[in-house]
């Protein structure tokens, strides 16, 4: 049975128009892309603006506390505004923010417009929660399986083009590269995207009550931990990878960015492989496959280096399987938490963007700081078992739904 059901025709409502799946991967793209494309440019912001390289890295960490602020509020908003309007204000303050980041003359003015442009995560939040809006429990696993494709392209291709860009024609250019992002999926959502919740009109302080109703489910909270765990695998190597690559492996950067390429492309793998199997296997059995070679990955990536074989092949290759993994695990797991309460499937979306963000802060920091340490790759390689092994005993505590409308 569609999402679109009997019982919603008994009540009236008129199913809307499925968007392009193009609309929504570009829409979930914008705000990672926004959050790397410029780090290669950071050296060259801090020069222009008269600020140290710290204060500048501060436009990273700035923008990720405001994205996990941004899917908590977006949620709410949409189920009580509509998903579109609430998708298009967030892509037009992204534009404003953009616009201080150009002309910014300070570095004030730059750090304020990295915090507006975080708006953009709204497309992450309700990309995922139109496509429930419009497709049955297992048929939105898939869908949401091509969907956040565009997580995994816009962090693999984004510091390429900035570095590229920032080196032909200035730092300033890449927010001219992102405005114009800006302008092209603020067009498809105009165009494409037309109103997908048909519950709008209940009050914001009703809406903000659905959290209780979340938090209250354990069946959410499975969901929600075995999304953000299983991301945490990856965050823990994106936050302590790059010290190991350079102080360990003696790396160069273009040598690290060419091997992290192959989690990007096994993620894109994983979510290509979740959608093809979610309606043949059913969520709890992509979660669990998922998180298995989450932990899985690090696990032989640590009997590597314990053997002594301690290399580039054999830190990045098993980050394919991570890839893959988190490709696996995370559509299905979005789906289903935002399957629990589908009255709320905003505030779901945005709860589950928001512990999948912090979590992967809080990871990003912790690996960053044991492979900076005595721990070196050791506690980095440790730090990923821990987070995978969690991931797949929280995956494991599911209960397998046989069907959901």
């Amino acid at each position: 049975m569609d999402s679109y059901s009997e019982s919603e025709a008994f009540h009236g409502f008129r199913p809307a128009r499925r968007p392009m799946l193009a609309t929504l991967m570009i829409a979930s793209a914008l705000s990672p892309l926004a959050i790397n494309i410029f780090i290669p440019s950071m050296a060259s912001i801090a020069r222009d603006l008269a600020a140290n390289e710290a204060t500048v890295g501060l436009g990273l960490s700035l923008y990720l506390v405001a994205t996990a602020f941004i899917q908590l509020l977006a949620g709410p908003l949409s189920d009580r505004y509509g998903r579109r309007p609430v998708i298009v204000g967030g892509m037009v303050l992204f534009m404003v923010g953009t616009l201080f980041c150009l002309f910014a003359d300070g570095i004030g003015l730059f750090l304020a417009g990295r915090v507006i442009q975080a708006a953009s995560a709204t497309g992450i939040v309700l990309s995922r929660a139109i496509v429930r809006d419009v497709y049955d429990r297992e048929r939105a696993a898939a869908m949401i399986g091509y969907v956040t494709m565009g997580l995994a392209v816009a962090p693999m291709i984004g510091p390429m083009i900035g570095g590229f860009v920032d080196t032909a024609f200035g730092w300033r250019a890449v927010f001219w590269l992102l405005a114009g992002a800006g302008v092209l999926t603020i067009g498809f959502i105009l165009a494409d995207l037309s109103e997908t919740n048909t519950a709008i009109g209940t009050p914001m302080r009703t809406q903000f009550k659905s959290y209780g109703a979340l938090f209250g489910a354990g069946a959410f909270w499975t969901y929600a931990l075995v999304s953000a765990l299983t991301s945490a695998v990856f965050f823990s190597f994106l936050g302590g990878a790059p010290f190991v690559a350079v102080n360990v492996l003696h790396m160069t950067p273009a040598d690290y960015g060419l091997w992290f390429a192959l989690c990007a492309v096994g993620y894109m793998g994983g979510n290509f492989a979740s959608a093809q199997l979610s309606t043949r296997l059913g969520i709890k059995t992509l979660m669990v496959s998922g998180t298995g070679l989450a932990l899985f990955a690090p696990v032989l990536a640590s009997i590597f280096h314990l053997a002594g074989l301690f290399s580039p092949a054999t830190l990045f290759a098993p980050m394919l399987i991570v890839g893959f993994g988190n490709g696996l695990a995370l559509p299905p797991a979005t789906a289903g938490g935002v399957s629990v309460v589908p009255h709320a499937a905003g505030a779901a979306a945005g709860v589950l963007g928001a512990l999948q963000i912090g979590l992967g802060a809080l990871a990003s920091f912790l690996a960053a700081v044991l492979a900076t340490g005595s721990a070196g790759a050791t506690g980095l390689l440790m730090l990923m078992v821990g987070f995978g092994l969690a991931a797949l005993l929280t995956a494991l505590s599911a209960k397998r739904v046989r069907k959901a409308a």
